[in-house]
């Protein structure tokens, strides 16, 4: 008896020092952890504090705290350039292309996945071979096609080319393959679906977790884009948000609170977005990990 309750004794020892072990493993995780989000947290608090400091005070000093030029920047940038024009431009450029480029890219992807076809196998590998190919290569050929169809200074020069995205129907290929099985498709087909409506209706609402994941990608990529309407458009009032903010920077001189403040106005919407659709992301990444 006395054997057994010294066992006992020692195992519930080596138990309450296994959690404190943990709980101190935990603790320096958490900390650690902490330590980074504060030092992503930092640049974004920054951005927003100089964006109320006028230029001579974000030359000369370093601050945290707020100043008192929030509305004398907006002023003076509204003055100067029509931000929220932008600002609707490139949400229309960058929500138009998303949804082009998701729809086209998952039917795109859904053949390849469940269609068997002759040369199937190497017209995907040329499609993954241009994921390799930098997209400022293609903005000479982008410009004269364009020049040729007279798309030039349109939207639609930068809304139709997002229809060709390679990663997407690299992506939703992935998914599809392990979680659209072909006995759904046929049971579709038997009951006299046609294809576009077995697509739409069946295979597409299955992919709401890949495509909600690679949508915030894809807006973000389309909202942030900057060469390309540089080169496409000619036009003041079409330019999207990140041309117009680096119009403050270039033909208006180096005035640091009207560029902090173009920033922080142009990654809302990113940020909206992001911690709107975050948990589909991190269900997209899950279910992946599940299904593999």
């Amino acid at each position: 008896m006395q054997t057994a309750k010294t066992l006992e004794q020692s195992l519930i020892y080596s138990r309450k020092a296994s959690t404190k072990r943990v709980t101190a493993g935990k603790v320096i995780i958490y900390i650690f952890l902490i330590g980074l989000a504060i030092l992503c947290i930092i640049p974004f608090y920054l951005m927003i504090i100089y964006a109320t400091h006028n230029n001579a005070t974000i030359a000369s000093t370093f601050t945290f705290l707020p100043g008192q030029f929030l509305i004398e920047n907006y002023a003076n940038m509204a003055s100067k350039i029509n931000i929220w024009r932008g600002f609707a431009n490139s949400l229309f450029i960058a929500g138009a292309s998303t949804v082009l480029s998701l729809y086209i890219g998952a039917l795109t992807a859904y053949g390849f996945a469940k269609y068997r076809f002759k040369g199937r196998n190497w017209l995907f590998l040329f499609l993954l071979a241009t994921m390799m190919v930098p997209g400022q290569l293609a903005l000479i050929g982008m410009y004269r096609l364009f020049s040729t169809l007279g798309l030039l200074d349109s939207y639609a020069a930068l809304i139709l080319p997002a229809a060709a995205h390679a990663f997407n129907v690299f992506f939703i290929k992935q998914f599809i393959d392990s979680s659209v099985p072909d006995e759904i498709i046929e049971s579709a087909r038997v009951d006299s679906a046609g294809e576009f409506r077995t697509f739409n209706y069946i295979v597409l609402p299955i992919l709401g977790p890949a495509i909600a994941a690679l949508g915030i990608f894809t807006f973000i990529g389309s909202w942030n884009n900057f060469l390309t309407p540089l080169v496409l458009f000619f036009s003041l009032e079409k330019y999207p948000l990140p041309v117009l903010v680096a119009l403050v920077q270039g033909y208006y001189g180096m005035d640091y609170g009207l560029l902090y403040l173009g920033v922080a106005i142009s990654i809302v919407p990113i940020i909206i977005v992001f911690a709107v659709f975050s948990r589909q992301i991190i269900g997209s990444v899950a279910l992946g990990a599940v299904k593999g």
